[in-house]
């Protein structure tokens, strides 16, 4: 078992591999076996879209709820590990969860029918639209403003002193933005099919 849990591939694989046992055990304990049907395949979909939007707005809030808040507390001769190494991982994975997300936030929304509703904000798809609106716009921040600006406060791109504290700084208010943005927007979209708006 600690062979699986050292590797982050085989953690995951054994995760997939999970789902599928609990897939069929249910489903002859049940004798409802997965049928590969519209309803199934939006329903994979949307967990696709879940897991990947987890994966975003969890990095997203650790950035914002751990990270930033504890650059202050780390000796100067520790922040190179953060900025090196670590942040460029994590905003690896931060922006292609938020890419993820959305391509299959969209997907699911066109194999449901009703994208032109949702990004027309019309009813009855009000909530879903707000949601998918504030997506758009905290992805588009997360490609457009949060990653250039990193790179170069992460000095992956090289910018004179000035031009990098000025990057860091917006990069940072932009993703507290984005950190605004996200709440109503997750309340958006569990809202849209449990009746909260």
């Amino acid at each position: 078992m600690g062979a699986i849990f050292q590797s982050l591939g085989r953690t995951v694989t054994a995760g997939v591999v999970l789902l599928i046992l609990i897939i069929l055990l249910v489903g002859m304990t049940t004798g409802s076996m997965i049928q590969m049907n519209h309803a199934w395949t939006a329903f994979f979909m949307r967990w696709l879209h879940v897991l990947s939007g987890v994966m975003w707005i969890g990095l997203l809030w650790y950035f914002n709820f751990v990270q930033i808040p504890s650059m202050p507390k780390i000796p100067d001769e520790q922040k190179p590990a953060i900025g090196k190494v670590i942040a460029p991982e994590a905003l690896f994975w931060f922006r292609w969860a938020a890419l993820a997300t959305v391509v299959t936030g969209l997907l699911l929304a066109w194999m449901n029918g009703y994208i032109g509703g949702a990004l027309m904000i019309s009813k009855p798809f009000i909530a879903i639209g707000i949601g998918m609106w504030l997506a758009l716009v905290m992805a588009f921040n997360v490609w457009f403003i949060i990653w250039p600006n990193q790179k170069k406060a992460l000095g992956i791109v090289q910018v004179e002193a000035a031009e990098k504290a000025a990057a860091a700084r917006l990069a940072m208010l932009t993703s507290r933005a984005n950190t605004m943005l996200s709440i109503p927007m997750l309340f958006c979209m569990v809202a849209q099919q449990n009746g909260g708006l």
